[in-house]
């Protein structure tokens, strides 16, 4: 028997799921056991995908700490004490949280393989599988992706450059009074043209609660390409910049900025985009 665990809030990309099952199934035959771990948000982005290969999502519990690799860790245990055991375990995910469980299988003599994105697979986590599948880009950086490719590693955040201030009025100086005794004929010089007003910068669009469009850019700087991304890793990246709580949903916070966030499709996003604003004239 062969069974596949997938952190579905790590490897949340449809496109690189269905290209997982694809190898998998190509180089090692069927898989029994099929299994999606994760938050309601990111469960929801792989519906389809879901549906297409019978797999059973197990929605984590919505706690102040993520439960997702707990949940994983503890079914792939109970797996490996069935009589007979599997004859391998794949974890869909680059996790190093994984590795002390990645022992504990190959103890038991059970093939464990890794499937993850190259961008999010942990160096010191490889040595620990027997076998690693890459799925999608190999490079961590690219840009544009496809409409089911996953968000490319943030390039060094930028923080946005501040607002400048609006340009302090010059004061006018009064001009001196005319002398009494001016000659006649003498030239008058004309007066000195008024300096045309500075456009202050424009404030950034923010929503009621303050969060303004820079912040998630800084957040996510890969949305910044204007191309369709992840739903799931965008919100994951904004969790870990602190702007989006753990039982928050992302698309409530784009549909705050309908002008430069775009989702996709309509009914139930599973993709996001960023749409910079026309350069004023």
């Amino acid at each position: 028997m062969r069974v596949f665990l997938i952190d579905a809030d790590n490897l949340s990309s449809p496109g690189w799921v269905d290209e997982a099952f694809k190898a998998l199934e190509a180089a090692e035959g069927s898989l029994a056991v099929r299994r999606a771990y994760g938050s309601a948000e990111n469960l929801k982005g792989l519906a389809d995908t879901l549906r297409t290969w019978a797999i059973r999502p197990f929605v984590n519990l919505s706690l102040s700490k993520n439960t997702t690799d707990i949940a994983l860790a503890a079914d792939a245990m109970e797996f490996a004490c069935q009589q007979p055991a599997p004859a391998m375990i794949v974890i869909g995910s680059g996790d190093a949280d994984f590795v002390p469980l990645v022992v504990r299988l190959r103890e038991r003599g059970i093939q464990v393989v890794c499937v993850s994105e190259a961008s999010k697979m942990a160096p010191e986590a490889v040595p620990a599988y027997d076998r690693v599948l890459y799925v999608g880009p190999a490079r961590s950086a690219r840009t544009s992706a496809p409409s089911s490719a996953p968000a490319a590693a943030p390039a060094k955040a930028r923080r946005p450059a501040p607002a400048a201030p609006p340009a302090a009025k010059p004061t006018a100086k009064k001009a001196p009074a005319k002398k009494a005794a001016a000659k006649k004929g003498e030239p008058v010089a004309p007066p000195a043209p008024k300096e045309p007003a500075r456009k202050t910068a424009a404030k950034p669009a923010a929503s009621a609660d303050g969060l303004t469009v820079p912040r998630i850019l800084v957040a996510v700087p890969a949305l910044e390409a204007g191309v369709w991304l992840p739903l799931g890793d965008v919100a994951k990246a904004l969790r870990d910049g602190e702007l989006l709580g753990k039982s928050a949903l992302s698309t409530k916070l784009f549909k705050k900025f309908p002008h430069h966030f775009e989702l996709r499709p309509a009914k139930q996003p599973n993709e996001v985009r960023y749409m910079p604003a026309p350069a004023s004239a």
